[in-house]
């Protein structure tokens, strides 16, 4: 419940940062009458999103055991893929966000009405999609549907609350800071969804070394302790790791941790012209 609620917020509050910015642009500028178009397209992106959500859940059930495992393990990776992509296109052009996105809705409200409404989608839609295939990873790798959503649910609703915060500017944190160390604790959670890929791809007999176990002390945290579902539900943590589940975990987290907390170097000021 917890790792989906930081999903939930953590990828909701990036949408809800879009939309605020692209609100408050087209107030700003007396183009209210502009607004239905912005909500229509934010409403089919989060459509196409919870559409793509019940895809995954109910069309994964109609298979065997085989191809439900291998599905699941390929979109875990696709799923670890896109998030490990986005927190760093996040940390790196987040300061230009609000430039890059007025700029596109200069260039849409020049065009017309459909222009505007494909903008907000887009800018929606590619969140709503990363969010989807995440938390349906997240969610199958526990085992537990109900408790899952639920945090996934709670974290949408406390991002689009302070989305409005920020709009009504009653609200004011350091997004840079808020953004790096959750993007942190994401990696975290990519990358035990990453060995739970691993897991079902070698359940599904599409990779080897099932049973060949690096270590096993289920009897020192056993799965169904309050201790070991809670270091599964956070960090996917398995007692009982195949050599190959274990070296993928290792292989991407320490990595990926690294280059995305390392200071970024300071970018040079233009010269005066």
């Amino acid at each position: 419940m917890l790792a989906n609620y930081l999903i939930g917020l953590r990828e909701g509050l990036e949408a809800s940062l879009v939309v605020c910015i692209l609100v408050a642009y087209l107030v700003k500028t007396d183009n209210r009458s502009k607004l239905p178009p912005i909500w229509l397209g934010v409403g089919i992106a989060v459509g196409l999103s919870l559409a793509v959500g019940a895809v995954l859940q109910f069309g994964s059930s109609q298979l065997t055991f085989e191809a439900q495992e291998a599905l699941g393990g390929a979109l875990s990776i696709v799923a670890v893929g896109l998030v490990t992509w986005m927190v760093f296109w996040m940390r790196r052009t987040a300061r230009h966000l609000k430039a890059e996105l007025q700029g596109k809705l200069n260039e849409a409200l020049a065009i017309g009405t459909g222009a505007l409404v494909a903008t907000a989608f887009l800018a929606v839609g590619r969140e709503g999609l990363e969010t989807a295939l995440f938390i349906w990873s997240a969610v199958q790798s526990t085992g537990d549907g109900a408790q899952p959503v639920l945090g996934a649910a709670l974290g949408l609703l406390s991002a689009v609350t302070l989305g409005w915060l920020f709009y009504r500017g009653a609200l004011r944190i350091n997004l840079a800071k808020f953004f790096t160390w959750t993007g942190a604790l994401l990696v975290v959670v990519a990358a035990g969804v990453l060995a739970y890929g691993i897991h079902d791809l070698q359940e599904a007999g599409l990779l080897p070394g099932l049973d060949d176990r690096l270590f096993d002390i289920s009897a020192t945290i056993p799965p169904d302790s309050w201790y070991g579902t809670l270091l599964k539900g956070i960090f996917n943590f398995q007692p009982n790791p195949s050599v190959l589940q274990a070296t993928a975990w290792a292989l991407y987290l320490a990595p990926v941790l690294y280059w995305f907390l390392r200071p970024q170097p300071a970018k040079e000021a233009p010269a005066p012209a």
